[in-house]
Formats: C-alpha cells, sequence, structure tokens
C-alpha cells in the first residue's frame, strides 16, 4: 500500500507544468560516480573568476568598510587597527568558504540520505531551466520557504544535480558550532549569520557588505529564507527585512542594472521535525545544533517521509517591479561608499517585494491530501478522535469534498494520478502514523508520550500527550491555510457582522487581516483586492451571491461558510482566550515569560474542564502572535527602558478589540502602529 501513494514518474500541476522525480534515474546508479561526474555550471556573464578568499579581500578592502571602521574607532576610542582586527574577526566567523570537493561530498551524502528518506523528490523543469538561463544575466537571489532544516539542502542538491550554479547560503550562526558539520557546511556555501544583531554598528555594516558584495559581483546565485526562521507552525511567516534591503541596495545605488529574484517553494509530505516542532511550541525547550544531537537524530533514517515537491517560481525582475516605485536619483546625492540608511520609500518598497515573494510561495505550494484531512479531523470533536474514532469512510468522503472546494479556490494540489481515492487516503493515514491511526474501520489520534518519558510541563500529562498530536495537525492544515484563508476572513466576516452590506463586510474583513496579520501573510495596501478575490472565489463555487452593493449567501452555500468559519474559530477562541487573560489580570504592566506561562496555566485549565475546545491556544507561537497584534492595534506597548521586555496593557482597548472580533460592536479599520519590522 505504500507505494500507492507514490506517483510514477511525475505530477502535474493544474496548468500542465511538469514536475520529475529526480531520484527515480538515480535509485540504480552508483552514487560516488554521481558526485564526480563533470559539474559546468555556465558562468554569469558578468562575474570574473573568484574565489571566496578574493571575495573576502573585497569585502575588508572596501571604501565603505573603511569608512565604517575609522566612524567606530572614534565612536569608541579604539585605534583603526584594533577596529579592523574586529572586523576580521567577523568575517572569519561569518564567511563561506565555497569549494568543489565539498559540493561533491554534500552531493554524495544527500543523494544518500534522500533516497532512504523520501520516496520521490519532484521538482518542475521548465522552472529549472528558467533559474539556468538566469544565473547567466544577472545576480540571482533564491529565495526559498523555510519549513525544515533540510530547505536549503535539497536546493543545492537540485542545482548540483542540473548543471546550475551552487549557492551561498545564509544561515544561523548555531549552525556553525557543530564539530565538523558547520565546516562541511561552511565549504558547501553557508555563509553565517547572528541570531542577534540589535545595534552592533559594526557587525552590521561587514554583513551587508558582504551581502552587497556577493550581489555586485555575481560571486554565486545568493539563497535566503525571506521569513527569517523556520516555521515552526508550517505556514507562512511574515517577512524580515534586513537581508532584503541589503540585496536591494547594489540596485537602488546603480550598481548592478537588474537582479532576479525566484520564489522556490518547498512542500512536504512529512516533515522531519514533525514532533519536535509541536513539543518547542508547548514550552519544550529547543535541542542546540551539535553534531551529537544530528548523531542522535539518524533513527529518522528509519522512517518514511513521503515526497517533496520543489516548485521553482518564475524569475522575477526587480528593475521591473520597482518601476515607478521608486526614486533611484536621490542616491546620487550621497557617494556609494558612505554609510546610507534606507529611507522610508526604500523600506516600503522591499516591504511590498518581500511580502510579494511569501504570497508566491504559498501560490507555488502543493497541497497534499494529509493537509486537507487536517483541515477535516481538526473540525472534529476531541472525543471522537480520542475515544470513539471517526468513520474512515466519513473522512473519506469529507476530504473528497473540500479537494473539489480546494480546486474552486485554484490550489495546486499534490493528488496523485491514476490512483483510486481511497488508495491514496489509506496510504496517507498510514504515512501519517505518528499523528493519526486506523483501526477497524475508524480513524484514531495518536497520543505521543515523550513528553512523559522526559518531563511534564504541567500536572495534566494526558492533556498535553493530546495537545502534542493535536499540534501536528494543526501544522499540517496550517499548509494549505492560504488557498482558504481569504474567502474564510470574508465568511467569518459575515458572520461576525451580520450584515449583507458590502462596505461593512469590507470594513470588517479590514479589521480581521489587521488582527491577524502575524497568523497570515497579506501584501501591504491590498486589502480591497483580497476582499475582492474572496468575494470572487466564494460566488464561483455558488457560495454567495455578489452584486454592486451586497454579498448575500446561497442557499447552496452553507456547508462552504461553515467550513471556512469552523477552520478559523480555533484562532478567534485562542485570541478570545488570550484578551480575556490580560483584562482579568491586576496589573497594567507585565513580563513576556510571564504572560506566556500564565496563558498557558489558563488554557490548560480552561481545556481540562471542557471550557476551550482548542489546543492551539497553547502555543507559544499563537501566543506571541497575540501580543505583536495587540502591539500594532495599540491596546499594548512595550516599556522601552525595560531590561525585562516588560509591557504594558491598555485594558480597554484590548476589551474593545475583542468585542468587535466577537460581533458585540461593530468592527472598525484601526489605524495601526508603523510595523516594527520596517
Amino acid at each position: 500500500m505504500a507505494n500507492t501513494y507514490r506517483v510514477l514518474d511525475k505530477v502535474r500541476l493544474q496548468d500542465e507544468e511538469e514536475f520529475v522525480d529526480i531520484l527515480e534515474d538515480k535509485r540504480h546508479c552508483n552514487d560516488l560516480r554521481f558526485a564526480f561526474r563533470t559539474f559546468s555550471p555556465p558562468p554569469y556573464k558578468g562575474a570574473p573568476a573568484c574565489s571566496s578568499a578574493e571575495l573576502n579581500q573585497a569585502v575588508l578592502e572596501s571604501q565603505y568598510l573603511r569608512y565604517v571602521i575609522k566612524e567606530v574607532a572614534l565612536e569608541t576610542e579604539s585605534s583603526v587597527e584594533e577596529v579592523r582586527d574586529k572586523v576580521c574577526r567577523i568575517m572569519r566567523e561569518m564567511s563561506q568558504n565555497l569549494q568543489l570537493r565539498f559540493i561533491r561530498l554534500m552531493a554524495f551524502t544527500f543523494r544518500k540520505v534522500f533516497k532512504r528518506l523520501f520516496s520521490a523528490v519532484y521538482v518542475n523543469m521548465e522552472g529549472l531551466q528558467a533559474l539556468q538561463q538566469a544565473t547567466q544575466e544577472f545576480p540571482v537571489i533564491l529565495m526559498p520557504n523555510h519549513r525544515s532544516y533540510i530547505d536549503f539542502l535539497v536546493v543545492s542538491y537540485i542545482l548540483f544535480n542540473y548543471d546550475i550554479p551552487v549557492p551561498v547560503i545564509a544561515a544561523g550562526i548555531p549552525l556553525a558550532g557543530m564539530k565538523i558539520v558547520g565546516e562541511i557546511l561552511r565549504r558547501s556555501g553557508a555563509f553565517f549569520i547572528r541570531r542577534a544583531i540589535g545595534s552592533d554598528k559594526l557587525y552590521w555594516a561587514v554583513l551587508s557588505e558582504y551581502v552587497r558584495t556577493i550581489v555586485r559581483t555575481g560571486f554565486a546565485p545568493l539563497e535566503f529564507f525571506v521569513e527569517g526562521l523556520r516555521s515552526r507552525t508550517l505556514k507562512s511567516l511574515p517577512p524580515k527585512l534586513g537581508m532584503m534591503n541589503m540585496i536591494l541596495e547594489p540596485f537602488f545605488k546603480g550598481e548592478v542594472y537588474d537582479i532576479t529574484l525566484l520564489p522556490i517553494s518547498i512542500s512536504y509530505d512529512r516533515v522531519l521535525e514533525e514532533s519536535l516542532l509541536a513539543h518547542e511550541l508547548l514550552g519544550v525547550p529547543k535541542p542546540r545544533e551539535s553534531t551529537a544531537g544530528l548523531l542522535k537524530a539518524s533513527k529518522v533514517l528509519q522512517e518514511n517521509y513521503g515526497c517533496i515537491h520543489v516548485n521553482f517560481g518564475r524569475p522575477l525582475s526587480v528593475r521591473q517591479l520597482c518601476e515607478g516605485k521608486i526614486n533611484r536619483c536621490q542616491y546620487n546625492l550621497i557617494p556609494r561608499d558612505l554609510p546610507q540608511k534606507p529611507n522610508a520609500e526604500a523600506q516600503a518598497c522591499g516591504s511590498w517585494l518581500a511580502h510579494m515573494i511569501v504570497r508566491l510561495q504559498e501560490e507555488g505550494a502543493l497541497t497534499s491530501p494529509w493537509s486537507l484531512m487536517a483541515c477535516i479531523l481538526l473540525q472534529v470533536p476531541t472525543t471522537v478522535l480520542t475515544e470513539e474514532g471517526l468513520l474512515f469512510h466519513q473522512l473519506t468522503e469529507q476530504t473528497l469534498w473540500l479537494r473539489k472546494l480546494a480546486l474552486d479556490f485554484r490550489a495546486h494540489l499534490s493528488w496523485p494520478e491514476k490512483v483510486p481515492d481511497s488508495d491514496v487516503m489509506s496510504s496517507t493515514v498510514a504515512l501519517h502514523r505518528s499523528v493519526v491511526y486506523r483501526k477497524a474501520g475508524r480513524v484514531y489520534l495518536t497520543r505521543n508520550d515523550e513528553l512523559e518519558r522526559k518531563h511534564s510541563i504541567v500536572p495534566e500529562d494526558d492533556m498535553m500527550r493530546t495537545a502534542a498530536a493535536f499540534l501536528m495537525l494543526a501544522s499540517y492544515r496550517n499548509q494549505c491555510l492560504h488557498v482558504f484563508v481569504r474567502p474564510a476572513l470574508l465568511a467569518l466576516a459575515m458572520s461576525i457582522r451580520k450584515s449583507t452590506r458590502k462596505d461593512e463586510l469590507l470594513t470588517c474583513f479590514c479589521f480581521l487581516q489587521e488582527v491577524f496579520s502575524n497568523e497570515f501573510v497579506f501584501i501591504p495596501g491590498k486589502s480591497s483586492q483580497d476582499f475582492d478575490e474572496a468575494c470572487s472565489l466564494l460566488h464561483e463555487c455558488k457560495a454567495v451571491h455578489v452584486s454592486q452593493w451586497e454579498v448575500t449567501d446561497s442557499d447552496t452555500g452553507l456547508e462552504v461558510l461553515s467550513f471556512l468559519q469552523e477552520l478559523l474559530k480555533p484562532f478567534i477562541e485562542s485570541y478570545q482566550l488570550m484578551f480575556r487573560f490580560l483584562c482579568e489580570e491586576r496589573d497594567c504592566v507585565f513580563r513576556e515569560k510571564d504572560f506566556l506561562s500564565g496563558v498557558r496555566t489558563l488554557a490548560t485549565k480552561l481545556i481540562v474542564s471542557g471550557e476551550l475546545h482548542t489546543y492551539e491556544a497553547l502555543s507559544s507561537d499563537m501566543q506571541k502572535n497575540v501580543l505583536s497584534s495587540l502591539r500594532r492595534l495599540g491596546a499594548v506597548s512595550k516599556i522601552e527602558i525595560s531590561e525585562n521586555n516588560e509591557y504594558k496593557v491598555n485594558k480597554s482597548a484590548v476589551r474593545r478589540t475583542g468585542d468587535m472580533l466577537a460581533g458585540r460592536i461593530p468592527p472598525q479599520i484601526v489605524q495601526a502602529a508603523p510595523d516594527p519590522r520596517l
């Protein structure tokens, strides 16, 4: 049965773009021969041959760094030589040392690993061909989504496989500390960035000049994760803009004619870190990256993780995208070598591009049968999954109904061709036996006992084991939320407002987008277009009637609207719980860690008593998202002079936000505070 989940050689998107399994013809050929085959990627046309050492030297000798070194020396009352020595130490810690022999070692190792872990690695050939052409014309920036530690390894392996220049990759500094592995990653193209840079002027200067030099010289394609961090919930994160601004600056200053951005969507049937991520969300400390930890994790090689789909998007020209959005003449007023902080116009342009890339990553992602099943399972009462079991044929019928709705909403599905639906469903449940299992025609939740074996967070161990399974289920649901979120927000607005007037629904829709902008990614300034898209999709599936002034539900649309409202119910309930917690607290000043622990304690109590029906309120990511949302709405403010990460809450503003979310008062478009990510 396990083999029925694999499509023989290829799958196709709705638009018939071809995906090919790059492991299929490699399973029976020699791995060593593959690693040592001729690797001769076409060079970037404007780039002279340049080694990593020469790249580092160019950075150290740049006029920009010389200027900053003198500035820092004056500010810190140090000698220029002392500051320069510090710069050299930063460069040694940060820089990559890309070498062909280590690329071959990587290719050999990961080919063996991928063949053990995955049934198939599917790649769209049209996207690869476009990338191969793009690397010869302008500097290329590869921008994959980030769901697993192996994301950048997958991309590098694919590019080596097809004679495309292997990228240099922005990676977190903890990876550099892994014995042997850290050095292998460095020589395979990784350069390492500190997690907390803060106001370290010198480090910012070295990093930005290093990145700009790579872009200016076309040394290699540059790969970075625009979301900044690996998503622990498997849904898109709001983009971080620091690296984006560094990459765009050479274009803004006229140092390169154009830059090519290339979104990459990596979709996993099953994520290697699924259990680890769920337990991190429940407060279990994240294991430190180490070689010993990597060796202990080798047990994953005994598991089957299904398929990976890697969708290389259409190359995007920064020159074309920014036309009319930014006045580059202003950069002629200051010498290029002088430090220049991005102005508001440049920041807004960078933010728009970053959000657009994340949306393109979402649009390029493939939705698996399991992701649709997770949507259905999370709308089933807890006792059904933990005690009674859900009838398998009922789960099948509802998943097939949801498949049709996803296709109506223009989703790309990785549903196997020429395989009976019943076989697809059976093999999907078998693949995800760590989350659910099938017994006597019913589906039950698999409750993990890992917390019990290690240490408990709260006394209610049984509840926490159930919570870990539900958070894994929620993560897989999150993989397809982008398909439904805009129609779901409209369905929710219709439920909250109890109105059919388009203007009132639009106002409520915009309010919901503002509240949940840390949960879901929306392009700034595009709320009206998102609303129109939601209206169009619901109208096309005959769930609503849309006129010039009204949106009304149809006689046949109740099932669709009800499903979409239930899809967002865990978010509504979790946010309302945290609003309640803040309003009931005696003090108006609180520390973040006290908020997180207090909310978790309250949520645990309410789940055990049966008053709260979602386990997602226990997620530390959602708790932090609520704080970010309230800060943006002006209901919570951070005390800047505090060293303990303290906040001050405006309880009346929090209560008002909760009332608007519950429909007790009409929602209003709140004037949000400036985005701190800018």
